[in-house]
């Protein structure tokens, strides 16, 4: 499996691109909200000749749904997420104006996804893990022959998801990442909502949350 990330909005969120020999990708988390992101995300596909299979997140913060409705609309995929989440996408307008932008059309999901579901593209299978705290329906999607874990707001490079947010739960973000992350090989590469990557080994030997 190949991934690209593009670093997208002020939120300097990360949007990943996966996909594998078969030219199949996911994209997950995309928040591209101005036209020249929309047009990176799109020339990348372009260029290298994928086809997009699905549309996925993590969790639906705005930050990583702002392009949801470009990508449903270019690709003809639906946005898939958990449905605990799905009342922040009510809230996506009100919440861009607090940080003085301006996002005047609602998403909204169309499928659902819970603990377990698998999401497939080529030879690639993703499974999802349900890690509430960040938010509600945080999801985590793991991809065990590759040894990859896509990670959203969950769990970051020496750090985890704030919990201050609506709906957040501090104590029950520690026992899911506990419970069902840190139990992962420790090889595993964790490709996070914001900042670099990281791997299961070494937030277990070093991040002060856990």
């Amino acid at each position: 499996m190949t991934i690209k990330t593009f670093v997208f909005s002020p939120f300097m969120e990360n949007t990943y691109v996966a996909y594998d020999e078969t030219k199949e990708c996911i994209i997950i988390d995309p928040g591209c909200v101005t036209e020249s992101e929309q047009k990176a995300l799109q020339q990348f596909i372009a260029d290298n000749q994928l086809s997009v299979k699905h549309l996925i997140n993590t969790h639906l913060h705005l930050d990583h749904a702002f392009g949801n409705l470009f990508v449903e609309r270019t690709y003809g995929v639906l946005a898939k997420a958990h449905k605990a989440d799905e009342f922040l996408l009510q809230q996506i307008r009100s919440q861009a104006e607090m940080f003085g932008m301006v996002y005047n059309e609602q998403p909204e999901l169309k499928e659902y996804l819970t603990e377990e579901d698998a999401v497939s593209f080529g030879n690639v299978t993703l499974t999802s893990i349900h890690v509430p705290g960040h938010s509600p329906g945080s999801l985590c999607f793991y991809d065990a022959s590759s040894s990859v874990l896509f990670a959203g707001d969950v769990l970051f490079q020496g750090s985890i998801g704030r919990t201050d947010l609506p709906k957040g739960n501090y104590e029950q973000l520690i026992d899911g990442i506990t419970d069902k992350l840190l139990v992962l090989p420790e090889e595993t590469t964790v490709y996070c909502g914001h900042g670099p990557t990281t791997t299961i080994g070494y937030e277990k030997a070093n991040n002060p949350y856990l």
